[in-house]
C-alpha cells in the first residue's frame, strides 16, 4: 500500500512540468502575436501619416486650383464687360464716321455757300471798322460832355456850402421863430382859460341854484333828465330852457373871443350801463350820440357857430360812478360841456 502510494504521488507530480511548458509556449505565442500587432500598427501608421500629409497637399493644391479657378472666371467676366463696351464703342465710332462722313459730302456740295458767306462777312466786318471810328469819335465827345459835367458838379458843390450856410443861419431863425410861436401859443392858451373862466363864471351865475347841474373838473355836467325824456334824444322844454341859457353865454363869449384863437364847445353823451335796444337806438352808443347831436343841433340853431361845436358819444364807456344803484345810473345819464382849444 505504501509503495502504491508512492506510485501514485511520483504519477500526479510529473503533469506540472509539462503545463508549464505549455504555459511558456502559450505565453511565447502571445509575445509574437502583440510583436507582430505591434510591427503591423507601426507600419499602418507610417503608411496613414504618409496618406495624411498626402491629403493635405492635395487639398491645398484643390484651394489653389480653386482661386485659379475663380480668378479667370472674374477676368472672363471682365473680357466679357471690355469686349462689349468695345463694341459698343466700335458702333459710336461708325456712326460718327458716317455722320462726318455725310457733313463732308455736305460741305463739299456747299462750298460756294461757304463763299458766299465768306464774302459776307468781309462786307460786314468792313462796316464794323467803320462803327468802330464812329463809336471813338462818341466816345471823345462824351469825354467832353463828362469833363463838362465834372465843372457844373464842382460849381454845384459850391453852391451847396453856400446853401449849407444859409441853412444854419435858417436853423437859427427857425429856433428863433419856434420860441417865438411858442411864446404866442402860450399867451393863446393863457387867454383861452381866462375865456374859460369867464365862461364858466358866468355859467355858474346863468345855473346857481341848479342841483341838477355840476361842475366836475374843466366840464359842466347836465343830467339827461334835465333835457330829455327817459329812453329819448328829442329835448323837453325844460332842457330847451335850460339850454336858451347856455346858448346865450356861448354866444357872448363868442362874440369876445378873437377869431384867432381857435376853440370849440364839446358836447359828449353818456348813458348808464343797462343796456338800451329799440329800433331807433340799438344800444347805448346810438343813444348818446343821438343826444349829444341833438343839443348840437339846438345851439347851432340858437346862434352858435357851427364850427365851434363838437359832438361825441360815449355810450356807458365812462361812467362817473361805477355803482349799481338807481343814484349811480343817475349821475352816469348826462351830458357834459367842455370849452377847449380846437
Amino acid at each position: 500500500m505504501a509503495s502504491l502510494s508512492r506510485t501514485r504521488r511520483s504519477q500526479v507530480t510529473n503533469y506540472w512540468p509539462g503545463f508549464v511548458d505549455a504555459l511558456s509556449s502559450l505565453l511565447l505565442c502571445i509575445i509574437f502575436l502583440l510583436s507582430l500587432f505591434m510591427l503591423t500598427q507601426f507600419f499602418l501608421g507610417q503608411e496613414i501619416q504618409g496618406k495624411d500629409t498626402a491629403m493635405t497637399k492635395l487639398n491645398s493644391q484643390i484651394a489653389q486650383l480653386t482661386e485659379m479657378l475663380q480668378l479667370e472666371r472674374s477676368n472672363n467676366t471682365d473680357l466679357q464687360g471690355n469686349l462689349a463696351t468695345l463694341q459698343a464703342t466700335l458702333a459710336t465710332t461708325t456712326d460718327q464716321r458716317d455722320k462726318l462722313q455725310g457733313q463732308i459730302a455736305t460741305l463739299g456740295t456747299g462750298t460756294s455757300d461757304k463763299d458766299a458767306q465768306i464774302a459776307g462777312l468781309s462786307s460786314d466786318l468792313a462796316k464794323q471798322k467803320d462803327l468802330s471810328a464812329d463809336a471813338a469819335a462818341q466816345v471823345a465827345l462824351l469825354n467832353q460832355q463828362l469833363s463838362a459835367l465834372r465843372t457844373q458838379l464842382g460849381a454845384l458843390e459850391q453852391a451847396l456850402n453856400a446853401s449849407e450856410a444859409n441853412a444854419e443861419q435858417s436853423k437859427t431863425q427857425i429856433a428863433d421863430l419856434g420860441q417865438r410861436l411858442n411864446l404866442a401859443l402860450a399867451q393863446r392858451v393863457q387867454d383861452l382859460s381866462q375865456y374859460r373862466s369867464d365862461f364858466f363864471g358866468r355859467l355858474r351865475k346863468i345855473l346857481e341854484g341848479r342841483t341838477d347841474v355840476q361842475v366836475v373838473g374843466d366840464r359842466f355836467v347836465f343830467q339827461s333828465e334835465v333835457l330829455f325824456p327817459p329812453g329819448d334824444a328829442t329835448i323837453s322844454d325844460q332842457g330847451k330852457s335850460a339850454l336858451d341859457k347856455l346858448a346865450g353865454a356861448v354866444k357872448q363869449l363868442q362874440s369876445e373871443i378873437p377869431p384867432d384863437i381857435n376853440w370849440v364847445l364839446r358836447i359828449d353823451g353818456h348813458t348808464d350801463k343797462r343796456p338800451i335796444n329799440t329800433p331807433e337806438f340799438p344800444s347805448n352808443w346810438e343813444l348818446s350820440a343821438a343826444r349829444a347831436i341833438a343839443v348840437t343841433k339846438y345851439l347851432a340853431a340858437n346862434g352858435v357857430s357851427e364850427q365851434h361845436l363838437v359832438a361825441a358819444g360815449f355810450g356807458d364807456s365812462r361812467p362817473i360812478d361805477p355803482g349799481d344803484t338807481d343814484a349811480a345810473y343817475a349821475k352816469n345819464r348826462r351830458i357834459e360841456f367842455k370849452l377847449t382849444d380846437g
